[in-house]
């Protein structure tokens, strides 16, 4: 299996850089928001060591791509985003977007970034099938996947435990043939992607 290139993929008002090693402080920092957390799936903040294992993990895995999301405007990284998972003989892949600057949230960032990787996994990368798991009380997060063409495919009951409570995680994915029927999202709009 051969490796991702290296790219940024750049929008209207937010541009997706790979990850880097400075940015691992901001990353601990939301993932160690106990709301943030919980609204992703985590059952646990993320300490130093956490962040800086996952991130030797992330440079060793060849089947993932991770970005650190940033705005345009004062060029100020507001979250994190990625391909995980990404199984090329099946042409399948798992997708999260992660706006962990609270002040970034409710603004239209994540839908801007979700059709920036969308169009990076169908068009360049040439899967088939991207996929998400929800936790099933995060209605925003249903609402904001099913606004990108996801579709509910599968609950995982009870797959969820955190402060003394059970919640079902929703499965959801979208087709390359799905994909761009969005008027919304024209395929033209989504991206523009430049080697680093």
């Amino acid at each position: 299996m051969s490796t991702v290139e290296k790219k940024s993929l750049i929008g209207e008002r937010v541009f997706l850089r790979p990850f880097e090693k400075r940015d691992l402080t901001l990353s601990q920092r939301w993932l160690s928001d106990s709301e943030l957390i919980r609204l992703i799936g985590e059952v646990a903040p993320w300490s130093r060591t956490d962040i800086k294992k996952w991130y030797k993990d992330l440079l060793a895995d060849k089947d993932q791509v991770w970005f650190a999301i940033a705005s345009k405007k004062g060029n100020r990284v507001i979250g994190e985003a990625g391909l995980l998972r990404m199984d090329r003989p099946r042409r399948s892949t798992d997708m999260t977007i992660i706006i962990g600057e609270k002040d970034a949230r409710g603004k239209g960032y994540g839908k801007e970034v979700g059709r920036l990787l969308l169009s990076y996994a169908f068009e360049s990368l040439k899967f088939h099938r991207v996929s998400v798991g929800v936790v099933g009380f995060n209605k925003d997060a249903l609402r904001f996947w099913e606004s990108l063409g996801f579709k509910k495919e599968g609950v995982e009951r009870d797959a969820y435990f955190y402060d003394d409570k059970y919640s079902d995680c929703i499965m959801m994915s979208i087709l390359e043939n799905e994909y761009g029927k969005d008027k919304k999202c024209k395929k033209t709009e989504a991206c523009v992607l430049g080697k680093l």
